[in-house]
């Protein structure tokens, strides 16, 4: 029977094992014939990995909060935007020709959601899968999923803005899994169009 990898794949547990080893190797010194340059070469490395793993995770800690603020004020600003262009249409002295001047008029959507196929994304986060999607003239999508071991596809969740994160825990706690993702439009209550090409993540404990 053939064994796994002894050096771990999540980068977390790769700096414990590599710390590990640095710390432990000096007592088999003269057993394993170890020279004094690999026991300096795993205690720099563990040092210097240890440097980046916190430089790593401070910054994707920074970019999920960071997406979540400029997600929450673009929504804030967006309503103030819509509010303000909705008064300047209603006032007396308002042409189209005005509105295409301040572009505040929408060029014409000749898209056929019959035809319309969701870009979807997927990007690996600390607190989940953020999946990003185009809405186009939809009323948004509907999201499927299947983790391995499942036999098909089955529905996730609704989501009128990109994008949508799942968070859902893992099936076996501290095991990797590999999840499928799809989508595809809704308008009017109803899916329309053609399913996205399906992205595949591995998430990990």
């Amino acid at each position: 029977m053939s064994k796994q990898d002894a050096i771990p794949k999540k980068d977390g547990d790769f700096y414990t094992n590599l710390k590990f080893l640095g710390d432990n190797a000096p007592a088999q010194k003269a057993v394993l014939n170890i020279s004094d340059d690999d026991l300096a070469t795993l205690k720099a490395d563990a040092i210097l990995f240890k440097a980046k793993l916190d430089a790593f995770n401070a910054v994707d800690a920074a970019y999920s909060q960071a997406s979540v603020d400029k997600q929450n004020t673009r929504a804030a600003v967006e309503g103030r935007e819509r509010a303000i262009i909705r008064r300047l249409k209603s006032a007396s002295g308002y042409t189209d020709p005005i509105g295409q001047a301040l572009k505040i008029v929408g060029s014409e959507d000749s898209t056929d959601m019959t035809t319309a196929k969701v870009d979807l994304t997927a990007t690996i986060l600390a607190h989940g899968t953020e999946l990003g999607f185009t809405k186009l003239k939809s009323d948004g999508v509907n999201l499927y999923t299947k983790r391995d071991g499942d036999a098909d596809f089955e529905f996730l969740a609704h989501d009128t803005v990109s994008p949508y994160v799942d968070n859902r825990p893992l099936l076996v706690p501290g095991k990797p899994e590999v999840r499928y993702y799809k989508a595809i439009y809704v308008v009017n209550d109803e899916e329309v169009g053609y399913f996205s090409d399906v992205v595949v993540v591995t998430v990990y404990p």
